[in-house]
């Protein structure tokens, strides 16, 4: 097949561009930046934003298929900026898709959309969306996956994946932040960390993406629908949190944050980058340390059943937590 990728020069989106080149399947990426080395493994590559319907429509030439990888996530910072890249973009590039006659339509989602601050504990497809966002990203993101599967139909087939936690060799979130806070003695569990939480590893996320695309037609069984997508072996936050500590070289992390100061602190924090934003300075500061959804996110229970997605994508998942360490330990040698 020809594939488009957005956001092929990014963590998730370089490893579905690793998965279809090692399958012998052509792939264009789609990406604000510049990234060389996709062009020198045959890439064809777009520089464009994706509200440019000219930059949609000249990445497309071709293909049969798009897998939607490109997103502005974060904790923090102004809706506009989320709205206009996650829905946006969605949304010229879901009508540049029926411009094109391009079939297929694969987005990634992610499980935020249906958390509503509680536990989650083999939550499946049928839980509903969350009527209140404390981030502009899972709301953006709920909007325009609604969107995605609102637009399937006999000229194009849209299905949306949700992986949670994405991670593995060559993350740029968050592995780093984890080691960087680690190494700084800053990092502390929300709660005594015993939150069980579903992580996925960054090839099974990216297989997920070629196995929807392989079962995805106007008559399939996938068609129309979202899919949570976890690497199936979930641990409490401190067995993942320390797995990654240690795989860098440092001594696990024991120190911890009851919930409540957890929350406060967030709340405080988002205060002062509100103003921080207001004043122009929020793309030099990047994310908060402490946001009351992060609070939230680690403190509470939210792993997945992929039950339907082994039964309508085929997928199977390879790489448990305890190989992803191994993996990510290996790769952090090699690059220090």
């Amino acid at each position: 097949m020809k594939a488009l990728v957005t956001g092929g020069g990014g963590f998730l989106g370089g490893a579905v561009v690793d998965a279809l080149l090692a399958g012998g399947d052509g792939v264009t990426s789609l990406a604000r930046g510049d990234y060389p080395a996709l062009r020198e493994r045959g890439v064809a590559t777009v520089r464009g934003d994706l509200t440019d319907p000219a930059a949609c429509r000249d990445a497309l030439a071709g293909c049969d298929v798009v897998f939607h990888v490109a997103a502005k996530a974060g904790i923090s910072g102004g809706d506009a900026a989320f709205r206009h890249s996650n829905v946006e973009g969605t949304r010229v590039l879901l009508d540049a898709c029926r411009d094109a006659a391009v079939g297929r339509f694969v987005f990634t989602s992610t499980p935020s959309v249906v958390h509503t601050g509680g536990d989650i504990r083999g939550g499946d497809e049928s839980l509903p969306y969350a009527t209140h966002f404390e981030s502009a990203y899972p709301a953006t993101k709920a909007e325009a996956e609604r969107m995605v599967l609102a637009a399937n139909g006999p000229d194009l087939a849209t299905v949306a994946l949700r992986p949670h936690l994405v991670w593995g060799p060559g993350d740029t979130q968050f592995v780093p932040r984890i080691l960087d806070r680690a190494r700084s003695g800053r990092l502390r569990f929300v709660g005594d960390g015993s939150a069980v939480v579903d992580t996925t590893y960054v090839d099974d996320a990216a297989r997920s993406h070629l196995d929807a695309a392989a079962h995805l037609a106007p008559d399939a069984a996938c068609a129309g629908r979202a899919y949570f997508v976890t690497s199936g072996d979930p641990r409490p936050v401190r067995d993942l949190v320390n797995g990654i500590v240690v795989a860098g070289g440092l001594a696990p992390v024991r120190g911890t944050v009851p919930l409540p100061v957890a929350l406060a602190a967030g709340a405080a924090v988002e205060s002062v980058w509100r103003v921080l934003e207001r004043v122009g300075v929020f793309g030099e500061i990047g994310d908060p340390p402490m946001t009351r959804f992060l609070a939230r996110q680690l403190a509470t229970d939210h792993w997945f059943d992929i039950t339907a997605a082994r039964r309508d994508l085929g997928y199977a998942p390879q790489v448990p937590l305890d190989e992803g360490f191994v993996r990510l330990a290996a790769s952090l040698r090699t690059s220090a």
